[in-house]
């Protein structure tokens, strides 16, 4: 795989590059914003979706089998080290959907689920529209390296009925390492707080090690649950499809209840099936080369910066294909610099208040691309930042 290439996505119903004007007002801007790469999917993939296409027939369709199971089992133990029973393994058909239900299932109306914030926009809406008190646990950020105020958050946790981690955490990149997601479990555990983690980013990681949380879980196991997906690592959201671990029996069939019989999205995208069988029994070695592509990218980014917009800084992160990108320096608001990203630079750049207060004096710049991309970006988010010191 040539990460270089540069594929033209352009009229091809993507979010990212055809409808950029719905979030920034503008059509003619290079894009750095959903999470998705602008990478070929592995060649395996490819070919294994050719040939079930080429079949012709596409009628409905089953996940649960041993062939979709086992690829799975198969990925945690070899990625992981990890163990799991297969019959935690639930389908979903996307990964906030997942965790969507799992609020539904485990709270009331009016109860509190507590996240750490700045966090992915996807999780205030999951809360708010669910009609739950949306909970906020601040993380600390100490040299650009991002942890959790434990005294907080147990606090938070007395009144929560649910925590809502996000592991690697989206958007600042944080990998947990075992003792602090032990530590959340033990304070959870004291409170009955239920967990559910988000770890669709599970496989994006440079420094440290993903942990998957039941891995650490012990007899807590039973008030937690995964929600993830092969689709951010290998690039294809679009096919759909997710999964989740859940070790309760009853959740599961709770779940189940509200999947097949209330909601009638039992029946699966073959297309996704097949992908996420193939990514994980075939595609290991192309995950290694990404992470080295996009290490590089964000280490690029960092570079030059400063080299070249000092006053902008960015703190190599643990996991994620995001630079998360530091502006406080030059005291102006995120709506200033969006104004001149957008009108001078010809760019569009995830402002860092999308995912909450926390984030206002962030950008979140995706580097799931090619170099080239990358630089050119950075090129046109220096033009923007000169014409504000400019003036």
């Amino acid at each position: 795989m040539n990460f270089n290439t540069v594929i033209d996505r352009k009229g091809t119903y993507c979010t990212q590059w055809d409808y950029i004007e719905d979030r920034f007002g503008k059509a003619d801007l290079l894009p750095f914003t959903i999470s998705d790469m602008d990478f070929e999917s592995p060649i395996e993939i490819k070919k294994a979706l050719i040939n079930r296409v080429n079949h012709g027939v596409f009628g409905y369709s089953r996940w649960n089998h041993s062939d979709f199971k086992n690829s799975i089992e198969f990925w945690y133990n070899s990625r992981f080290n990890f163990q799991i029973n297969t019959d935690w393994i639930l389908y979903a058909p996307s990964v906030i959907y997942s965790v969507s239900k799992l609020i539904e299932m485990k709270s009331k109306k009016g109860e509190g689920v507590l996240i750490n914030t700045p966090a992915y926009d996807g999780f205030f809406k999951a809360i708010i529209d669910n009609e739950r008190k949306l909970i906020s646990s601040p993380l600390i950020e100490k040299n650009g390296r991002y942890e959790i105020n434990f005294e907080d958050f147990e606090e938070k946790c007395k009144i929560s009925k649910i925590f809502l981690l996000c592991s690697p955490h989206n958007p600042v990149g944080k990998v947990w390492s075992e003792e602090e997601l032990k530590k959340i479990i033990s304070i959870c555990k004291k409170y009955n707080v239920y967990i559910i983690s988000d770890e669709i980013h599970m496989d994006i990681v440079y420094r440290g090690v993903h942990t998957p949380i039941l891995k650490v879980a012990d007899n807590y196991k039973e008030s937690i649950a995964i929600c993830t997906a092969a689709s951010k690592t290998f690039n294809t959201p679009s096919l759909g499809g997710s999964y989740m671990l859940v070790p309760n029996s009853k959740d599961r069939d709770d779940y189940l209840f509200i999947l097949k019989n209330r909601e009638a999205l039992s029946s699966p995208n073959i297309l996704g099936v097949i992908s996420t069988i193939t990514a994980y029994n075939q595609c290991s070695y192309w995950v290694d080369e990404l992470l080295k592509y996009t290490k590089d990218n964000i280490l690029f980014v960092k570079e030059f910066l400063e080299k070249n917009i000092p006053q902008l800084t960015c703190e190599f992160p643990d996991g994620c294909y995001f630079a998360w990108i530091n502006f406080s320096q030059l005291n102006i608001s995120s709506e200033t610099l969006q104004k001149a990203l957008i009108d001078i630079g010809k760019v569009a750049i995830m402002p860092g208040n999308t995912y909450g207060e926390e984030g206002k004096n962030y950008l979140r710049f995706n580097v799931g691309c090619p170099k080239e991309k990358v630089e050119l970006g950075l090129q046109k988010l220096k033009l923007a930042v000169d014409s504000i010191k400019n003036n």
